[in-house]
């Protein structure tokens, strides 16, 4: 039985995540996409500390199309390497798993 699976990136602004939302969507790799921020995201990169107001999404969709998601994102992503995360949903109410699925077909 195919895995729900939650997806997470952020990018440093809002039309960029609403145009990763919009694609994913459109291309069924996605049953739902949620945006939030701006947030504060403090990391490291190439020797030094950043300091970075970020929009995160979170990416419904499933493990088998995990692969997708990734390579669409990275086409549309400004950063040189974006934070994609995917976590295996292991409890979902029954009727929103079903409808994850119907809407990732």
């Amino acid at each position: 039985m195919e895995q729900p699976i939650l997806i997470m990136t952020t990018t440093n602004r809002k039309e960029v995540a609403e145009q990763i939302g919009k694609k994913l969507l459109e291309k069924r790799l996605a049953a739902c996409v949620q945006i939030t921020g701006p947030r504060k995201s403090i990391y490291w990169w190439k020797g030094a500390v950043e300091d970075t107001e970020e929009w995160a999404c979170m990416i419904k969709s499933t493990h088998s199309l995990y692969k997708a998601v990734e390579q669409e994102i990275r086409h549309i992503h400004p950063y040189e390497v974006p934070e994609i995360t995917g976590i295996r949903i292991d409890r979902i109410l029954p009727a929103y798993k079903k409808w994850l699925l119907e809407e990732t077909k």
